[in-house]
Order: structure tokens, then C-alpha cells, then sequence
């Protein structure tokens, strides 16, 4: 079964915009689907493997994860 987990929508939201990007642009960065950064946007869930992805894609590491899970 693949896990998800429950994550602050407005970090994501945040450290995207801090870096001027949009969410297209984020999702090709990250090897992931748009609707991915939406769902991390919105608080729906995405599974852990595509949340690593997007926080590698803005600079993080799972060092940083108080920031981005709840």
C-alpha cells in the first residue's frame, strides 16, 4: 500500500511562491503531475514518495519536514 500523509498546505504554497514559481513550472521541476501541486496546495492527499519529490525540487530535505507535515 503506498502511504500518504497529512501535510500543511500553506508551506508548499509558500516555498513555491518564495521562489517565483508556478505550479506547472514546480511539477516539471519535481517529475511530478500539476494536480500533484495542487493537492499538496489544498490538503488532499499525495502519497510520501511525490511529497519528497517536491520538497527535493524547492531546495528541502527531509531534514526540513516540521515545516511542510503536520
Amino acid at each position: 500500500m503506498q502511504e500518504t500523509a497529512k501535510v500543511n498546505p500553506q508551506a508548499f504554497e509558500s516555498a513555491r511562491k518564495s521562489q517565483l514559481l508556478d505550479k506547472n513550472s514546480l511539477a516539471r521541476m519535481a517529475g511530478v503531475s500539476s494536480l500533484t501541486i495542487t493537492r499538496l496546495e489544498t490538503g488532499k492527499p499525495v502519497l510520501l514518495k511525490n511529497i519528497k519529490k517536491v520538497m527535493n525540487a524547492l531546495g528541502y530535505t527531509v531534514d526540513d519536514k516540521d515545516r511542510f507535515f503536520m
